[in-house]
């Protein structure tokens, strides 16, 4: 099959983007899926990298223009979403595309594309955990992580909207588990 698609997924600190940047590092034939955000870049983020940093008022006018398959605004106020031009520039190159995506864009992804998306939630052990990963972080205030810890108690209600659960509680299992599952979808 053609133009297929990998999510990740997990309230804020439960490991999915680990998870994406060890299968990007194992599969050549894998590409990571840029996300587009009006929210500010942190730390060492590089627009066209990580994500593509755009103004609320040029995300809205691209939502306006229908540019996006998916977005929503998260976190107050920042709008996220996967640009058309994103996902037709890596099938272009005839690569898979992964996401690191929140879960109601997951959800949203694996809706559009039933038969074309390997979906994978990662979950957390347990929220004392999350919380205390998101604490360790550093990049965010004490206040964020409770607002992130609020959203997680939600999140985590849309676990069975995916094809698969990873419970990350030791990273290399989490790791094997991972690589499995995207070897069995790529070989379908």
């Amino acid at each position: 099959m053609t133009n297929k698609l990998i999510v990740f997924s997990a309230p804020s600190g439960a490991g999915k983007t680990t998870l994406v940047k060890y299968i990007l590092e194992t599969f050549s034939e894998i590409q990571f899926s840029i996300s587009a955000t009006s929210r500010k870049a942190r730390g060492e983020e590089k627009d066209g990298k990580d994500y593509y940093f755009l103004s609320s008022k040029e995300f809205k006018t691209r939502v306006e223009n229908d540019e996006f398959i998916e977005y929503e605004e998260v976190y107050g106020g920042n709008y996220y979403g996967t640009l058309k031009s994103e996902l037709k520039r890596i099938w272009q190159d005839k690569k898979i595309a992964i996401f690191d995506l929140d879960v109601v864009g997951g959800a949203n992804i694996k809706s559009m594309f039933p038969d074309q998306t390997l979906s994978i939630f990662v979950m957390p052990p347990s929220i004392e955990i999350l919380k205390r990963r998101l604490l360790e972080r550093g990049d965010v205030s004490r206040e964020e992580v409770d607002v992130r810890i609020k959203k997680a108690e939600i999140e985590l209600d849309y676990a069975s909207k995916f094809d698969n659960i990873i419970i990350n509680n030791d990273l290399e299992e989490s790791k094997k588990i991972a690589l499995t599952l995207i070897k069995e979808f790529i070989d379908e």
